[in-house]
């Protein structure tokens, strides 16, 4: 029985041309070696499996061929490139950075790069991990890097650059290799499946690409793992299955559900999900990946970035139709949200629960503030543009009797959802819209009503009420603050200190979402006047507070520095 050799190695490219995904840097070095303008030292940096030191021996191999092509490929045929091929080449030697990363090693080095090559041109040094060589081993290195005989060509291999000294930097050409992509992977998967004699199904090939991300060599490796498994015929369901990936027909389900608000079903979906084996890290990535791809398809100009088969692209397109991009930010915004807590949570499945339910009731919500019953889309199956339902928007008067007949209420309210608490504002004295001045673009923005400096407190008052004690600085802030209205719906908030202006900065964006909401005027603005007064010189922020308490008792600072405590702000 023959030895079996991986793909990685079968299939290592033995030109430049052969080398996938880094066009730029093979043509580089091809029109260096044509102009003779060969560096005395390259430093190829990178990812893992990418074609770092594939690059530095076919380079190597090709400046020590006695007859190079016209492409300026090795010739395979001379004396140097045959000694290469069968490892016994005097003239090319490879280092391993890792284990020799000594002074003495290095010296050893110096010491052979005297001798001149005794057949071919130039004698390649190519160390491998460079990075692992120690602060002794660098600076012993420097002279010989920086002024080597002619005839000596230094070739470093890399994965963290940041790791390598500066001066080591500034004397060696630098190239930086890219990930390669979903597709060139693909690709070349499918030449070896074809060269292999492995039926292998387009999907499949392209879930292996996207689990290697962006390492052929580690693409390479889940191929042979997966056809020692499923023999010559290589399919989506055994892909998925081997490699522990989840179905991204779970994702497009999900994504059905939560436009739905179909609480049930999400819930039973993610339970499938968890009892298959799947951690709920993996599923949240996954999703993030998902609405990430719909949003992509909602410009023509984007659709360039989805990485996936042709059949699959079709379905993204069709499910972003009936997405509104509102709902894909603000979905993406939760999902992040639970990624980055995750980790940190007691209760990991109820964290990642909550945020899906929290999805859920994306739409719910935003039909709400429409005044709508919900729909995903028209019965014409085309998606209404967010411009066609702001023009839509009725007077005040009219769209509160709609509310009032439709839920049955006593009087006119509308609601509004502030952090845990549901206030319900009752509008008072409202006129009716008045016709826009500027050829329909106030009602294209939204409803443009006056209002009262009477009716704004009130409205400010639900609000404070609303925040109670979640936010305590931001509480007090607004809460000791007066609001007074001014020309062209200005609201000016005068502030006693700079402590307030940075807690009205942080909640802004949602102050005036209330605001504007309540008061149904879309061109609300909101200034800040910081205003002196007798609390001149009082502490606000923490680190004020800390420093007039640490005057008063020195031993507060002292209990600081022993415990090396922190300012919380």
């Amino acid at each position: 029985m023959d030895n079996f050799i991986v793909s990685a190695r079968k299939y290592r490219p033995a030109t430049f041309d052969l080398v996938v995904g880094q066009d730029s840097i093979t043509t580089t070095l091809k029109n260096a070696i044509r102009n003779n303008h060969l560096a005395q030292a390259f430093l190829f940096c990178g990812p893992r499996g990418v074609g770092k030191t594939t690059c530095a021996r076919i380079l190597a191999k090709t400046i020590n061929c006695f007859h190079p092509t016209e492409n300026l490929e090795p010739c395979d045929k001379c004396e140097s490139c045959i000694s290469f091929n069968r490892s016994a080449s005097f003239n090319i030697h490879e280092l391993d950075g890792a284990s020799n990363n000594s002074v003495d090693d290095i010296r050893n080095l110096v010491d052979q790069v005297r001798i001149p090559p005794q057949v071919g041109k130039y004698k390649v040094y190519i160390i491998d991990e460079v990075h692992m060589l120690s602060q002794s081993a660098f600076n012993a290195f420097l002279k010989t890097l920086e002024e080597p005989p002619e005839y000596a060509k230094f070739i470093l291999a890399t994965t963290e650059k940041h790791k390598i000294i500066p001066t080591i930097l500034s004397r060696c050409q630098i190239f930086d290799f890219k990930r390669i992509s979903v597709q060139d992977i693909s690709g070349y998967l499918s030449f070896i499946a074809e060269k292999e004699e492995v039926q292998a199904d387009e999907e499949a090939l392209h879930i292996i690409a996207q689990k290697a991300d962006g390492a052929l060599r580690d693409a390479l490796s889940f191929f042979d793992q997966l056809v020692s498994f499923s023999g010559k015929q290589l399919t989506y369901e055994t892909t998925i299955d081997h490699l522990n990936v989840l179905d991204y027909t779970y994702y497009f389900k999900i994504i059905d559900y939560l436009l739905a608000g179909d609480t049930t079903n999400t819930l039973l979906v993610i339970n499938e999900i968890i009892e298959r084996g799947f951690d709920g890290l993996h599923f949240i990535i996954g999703l993030g990946e998902h609405l990430r791809n719909l949003l992509v398809c909602k410009d023509p100009q984007t659709v360039g970035l989805l990485e996936v088969s042709g059949n699959v692209r079709s379905r993204y397109t069709d499910q972003a139709a009936t997405c509104q991009p509102d709902f894909l930010i603000k979905a993406l915004e939760i999902n992040n949200t639970c990624d980055v807590n995750y980790k940190s949570s007691n209760n990991k499945r109820l964290h990642l629960e909550l945020a899906l339910l929290r999805m859920c009731s994306l739409v719910s919500v935003q039909d709400h503030k429409q005044g709508d019953e919900p729909q995903l889309a028209p019965p014409n199956g085309k998606v209404q543009h967010k411009e066609t339902i702001k023009t839509s928007v009725k007077p005040v008067s009219q769209n509160v009797a709609d509310k009032t007949s439709k839920y049955k209420q006593p009087a006119p309210a509308r609601a509004y959802k502030t952090g845990h608490k549901t206030i319900s504002i009752k509008p008072e004295n409202h006129k009716q819209p008045e016709k826009s001045n500027h050829n329909g673009n106030a009602e294209a923005m939204g409803p443009l009503n006056d209002f009262t400096q009477e009716q704004l407190v009130k409205v400010w008052s639900y609000f404070v009420e609303s925040i109670g004690k979640q936010y305590p600085n931001f509480y007090s802030t607004v809460s000791e603050s007066k609001p007074v209205l001014k020309e062209n719906f200005v609201i000016e908030l005068s502030l006693n200190n700079k402590a307030g202006e940075m807690n009205i900065a942080g909640k802004k964006t949602e102050l005036l979402e209330f605001l504007r909401d309540e008061l149904e005027n879309y061109k609300i603005t909101l200034d800040t006047l910081v205003v002196e007064n007798n609390d001149k010189g009082k502490p606000f922020i923490p680190n004020e507070k800390y420093k007039e308490m640490a005057t008063r008792n020195p031993l507060l600072k002292e209990f600081k520095e022993t415990l090396d405590l922190e300012l919380e702000y």
